[in-house]
């Protein structure tokens, strides 16, 4: 069987497996938002944090509650990595400096997880289960509570009330995340992916040589970073490492936990809303852009541009042979398309044109399917942003699923898609200004490459990089952190703003001439304005770096 083949078959088998789960799992996550009893766990959190499970909230409430967890989670984690050299399971590691403290503390509470540190040279036992992996839980359920105050929005009328954030948060932490994520880590144990509390075994390698295997909670955390589209990693080299995803079976398995969550959201899109068929046109939007994705890394990759590999027949450099070229490209994709950002090869190492994919899939809005929660939302404002747009070529009022859209709607949706741009165009120019862009390794179109990959993973809080060039310094802390802050939170009040505005909203009766946003002509115009508005912001970009490089 060749490579081609192998990879072909590899990618049908997970496009069956997200279409056999697509109904049941989105039917399970519907009823998981949507029912009204309690279980007696959840029951015992309300009584706890002081919530009535009954009361709604506004949109400005429901967004000063997630700002106000997430403060909290943030301060939370920075204290305890400084503090870990104090606590049980420490395995003997210094505090984290406050510079990377602050970088980990903020990318693990916006559902980034950029690392510039060594996961199992730099963390304790205790900070990684106790910090990093709850920030996994509940980061991903953030997003997906904010999605679905969005879709409350759509389906509700003349009421300001978009449901209750800390009972959304409970619910999906403890009826979707924590049984998949249990299943999934024995899942991977059965594997090989390590489950312990070791401080690392002495062993004599075959040249005679002294070397230390780091051992740890892995598995538990590996699950719920790939299930939460949360990134990051327990090993320095990520999902490449043996420990992590030892088999071609465990990294297939690990590629559907990426796109499980964020390719079942339309079905409870299309529950919440009363339309099936919504749910259908906005998944059908998510594959075309995501198998488009899937087969051009898959095609840059194995052509190989370069006198080595097209000696060779593929580009080999950063991929682990156990995965082939492939199902790294495969893996690339899915982890840049979400925002997971976990990696089972280096991206910097990638042909231009193969690196310039995982680039593009960010700059898309990670809305093909996106992260938990965040790729639906993203998506249904680009659906927005079409039905104005198309709109205005027929010379009438927009309408999308009974709903106007007029200029207060289409303001938010702008300033949705404005914040992250400006963020990642101005971070890389702040670089470059400062003199923070050197790199050891790489000048030229690649150097630059380096720097926007940076900016354009931590603005759509995907967390993935271009390693290259050394961020682990106060200034690139610190600017990554606030563009993980402002790209993560600022998006999220626009969002929540919107649904509040179309809550409020009568609804209006579809008429002759309502644009019918279920067909093939509306799937396409998402797509078209999707690609549009990325070509148009960061094509200048694009070509200074890795196109320039390809050529």
């Amino acid at each position: 069987m060749t490579t081609t083949t192998a990879g072909v078959i590899f990618v049908l088998t997970l496009v069956a497996a997200l279409v056999a789960v697509y109904k049941p799992f989105g039917d399970y996550m519907f009823r998981a938002v949507s029912g009204t009893r309690q279980s007696r766990v959840e029951r015992g959190v309300f009584r706890l944090v002081g919530v009535n499970p009954a009361a709604e909230q506004s949109w400005g409430v429901y967004a000063r509650s997630v700002l106000a967890f997430s403060a909290v989670s943030i301060l939370f984690l920075y204290l305890f990595q400084r503090v870990q050299n104090h606590l049980w399971l420490s395995l003997g590691f210094d505090p984290v400096v406050p510079h990377g403290a602050w970088n980990t503390a903020v990318s693990f509470v916006t559902n980034t997880n950029w690392q510039s540190y060594s996961g199992e040279s730099t963390m304790g036992h205790l900070v990684q289960m106790a910090g990093l992996a709850v920030q996994n839980f509940v980061s991903a359920a953030v997003g997906i509570a904010v999605a679905v105050a969005l879709l409350r929005g759509f389906a509700r009328s003349r009421t300001g009330q978009l449901g209750n954030f800390w009972v959304d948060l409970t619910r999906i932490t403890l009826r979707i995340l924590l049984p998949v994520a249990v299943l999934g880590a024995i899942a991977l144990m059965i594997g090989g992916v390590v489950q312990n509390l070791s401080a690392g075994t002495d062993v004599t390698t075959l040249t005679g040589g002294a070397q230390t295997i780091t051992g740890g909670p892995v598995a538990s955390q590996e699950v719920v970073k790939l299930l939460g589209t949360n990134g990051g990693g327990f090993y320095n080299v990520n999902s490449a490492h043996p420990f992590e995803n030892p088999t071609t079976w465990t990294n297939w398995l690990e590629i559907f936990l990426i796109l499980l969550i964020p390719f079942s959201m339309p079905r409870v899109f299309g529950r919440m809303v009363g339309q099936n068929r919504q749910g259908y046109a906005i998944a059908a939007v998510m594959a075309i852009l995501a198998v488009a994705s899937v087969a051009l890394t898959n095609i840059f990759e194995l052509s190989g541009h370069g006198t080595v590999p097209q000696a060779v027949g593929a580009a080999l450099e950063g991929k682990e042979v156990r995965f082939d070229v492939s199902n790294s490209a495969t893996f690339a994709a899915a982890t840049t398309l979400t925002s997971t950002g976990a990696v089972n090869s280096f991206h910097d190492s990638f042909t231009p044109l193969g690196g310039m994919m995982t680039m593009v899939n960010m700059m898309l809005g990670e809305v093909a399917p996106g992260g938990t929660g965040s790729g639906l939302y993203g998506l249904l404002i680009l659906a927005v942003i079409t039905v104005f747009v198309a709109g205005l070529m027929v010379g009438r009022t927009p309408e999308y699923l009974g709903k106007k859209i007029g200029s207060r709607e289409i303001k938010f949706a702008s300033l949705y898609f404005l914040i992250t741009l400006i963020l990642v165009l101005v971070g890389t120019a702040a670089a470059f200004a400062t003199g923070n862009n050197s790199t050891a390794l790489n000048v030229g179109p690649h150097g630059l490459s380096e720097v926007l990959y940076a900016f354009t993973s931590a603005s759509n809080n995907n967390g993935s990089a271009f390693g290259g060039i050394t961020v682990n310094t106060t200034w690139w802390d610190t600017a990554l952190g606030l563009c993980m802050l402002l790209g993560r939170f600022l998006p999220i009040i626009f969002v929540l703003a919107l649904a509040g505005s179309l809550a409020r909203q009568a609804p209006t009766p579809a008429s002759e001439g309502t644009l019918p946003t279920h067909r093939p002509l509306f799937i396409g115009m998402v797509v078209g304005v999707t690609v549009v508005l990325v070509a148009l912001t960061f094509l200048p970009a694009l070509a200074l770096g890795p196109l320039a490089e390809g050529l």
